[in-house]
């Protein structure tokens, strides 16, 4: 188990960084690359992108995660100096009661703050069942007075993130904010390293993403700079190893990195992603080559920013990886570093197969 791909996911998942506003991820990110001697550039949306030379008659292959979190934004500050905000991303409303968040004023002036509930001596029968919508919760910073919480720097637009936490579980596992995805981007900077290492292989760009959680938008930005003919996704798929989820599927923490086969919004954004065939034998063989566990995952309800790049150009060859997690979209998501570890491995033997004759065509 890679110690150094433990400390990244650590060091990432205790910095904040909402959609639109992921800079201080990146910039840590960044550091770590240029520390390894690894060339970077940021786009205008604010991707980050590293770029590994390679055979130029191989397809060029992007390798992507996103840096951005879901969590809130200010919308008004009440008179009485307690904060309203609007939801941004899929931040289950069930799981928002009293809840720390950590208000986003800048590096050293963030204030951390409480989700307000109602006082349990004074709830009524009905109240006790009832789900508060994000329109009507209240933050609460301990300001007297909407003066005193302009003063601190709280303003309408202010980012609103669960504050950070990380809590170490037994059997290698990690539970805290930001599971999806700083556990991707951990896993890309392992993933650099090895690239680094490498004597030949395809052209690859690893990609850190912005503005996943805000309707996928970053990563089309960095697709369309680098034109890849393969685009691989990290992120998170869905564990099925507790009773509330049994029924979803088959894949289990600690079983080893995953492969999604299909997945679909299924709300909103009619979307999806039907993998490319040739990518799915890829990583089949990959996984065998390097005598990893490899599980599948089909979900309806799932939505990734591969689903808009697939589309690009003439067409890119697409797949979803990713990693097993319990709770997702809480304040405590849990993976387990040993399936990070693995989804590292695969990606470098995959990777280490594409050459000039790997064909994309569907014949």
């Amino acid at each position: 188990m890679s110690e150094q791909l433990k400390k990244d996911l650590i060091d990432l998942m205790q910095i904040v960084g909402l959609s639109g506003h992921e800079d201080r991820v990146r910039r840590a990110i960044a550091a770590r690359l240029s520390q390894m001697g690894i060339a970077h550039e940021t786009d205008r949306l604010g991707n980050l992108i590293a770029r590994f030379s390679g055979d130029p008659y191989a397809p060029s292959v992007m390798v992507f995660a996103h840096m951005d979190q879901l969590g809130f934004f200010v919308r008004k500050i009440e008179q009485d100096g307690s904060i309203r905000v609007e939801r941004m991303g899929g931040v289950p409303e069930r799981a928002q009661a009293s809840q720390a968040v950590r208000l986003c004023i800048g590096e050293g002036r963030d204030i951390d703050a409480v989700i307000a509930n109602k006082s349990h001596h004074a709830t009524t029968p009905d109240e006790k069942y009832q789900v508060l919508t994000t329109p009507q919760i209240r933050i609460d910073a301990g300001f007297t007075a909407k003066a005193e919480a302009e003063a601190a720097g709280v303003q309408i637009g202010t980012p609103v993130v669960y504050r950070p936490n990380v809590i170490e579980l037994a059997n290698g596992r990690i539970a805290g904010t930001a599971v999806d995805d700083r556990a991707g981007c951990a896993v890309l900077l392992d993933l650099a390293a090895r690239l680094q290492a490498r004597k030949s292989g395809p052209p690859v760009a690893i990609v850190f993403s912005v503005q996943e959680e805000f309707n996928l938008r970053g990563a089309m930005s960095a697709a369309q700079i680098l034109q890849p003919d393969i685009a691989i996704q990290l992120d998170l798929m869905l564990a099925c190893d507790t009773p509330d989820m049994a029924d979803r599927g088959e894949m289990v923490l600690g079983g080893g990195p995953g492969m999604s086969l299909y997945s679909f919004h299924g709300r909103g954004t009619l979307n999806g992603v039907i993998p490319h065939p040739k990518m799915v034998a890829l990583f089949e063989g990959a996984a065998k080559t390097a005598n990893l566990p490899l599980q599948r995952s089909a979900q309806v309800g799932v939505l990734t920013d591969l689903s808009y790049i697939q589309q690009m150009g003439q067409g890119v060859a697409a797949i979803d990886l990713g990693f097993p997690c319990r709770y997702t979209h809480s304040s405590l998501e849990v993976c387990a570093l040993s399936d990070l570890t693995d989804l590292a491995q695969l990606l470098e033997t995959g990777l280490a197969q594409i050459d000039p004759d790997f064909n994309l065509n569907r014949d």
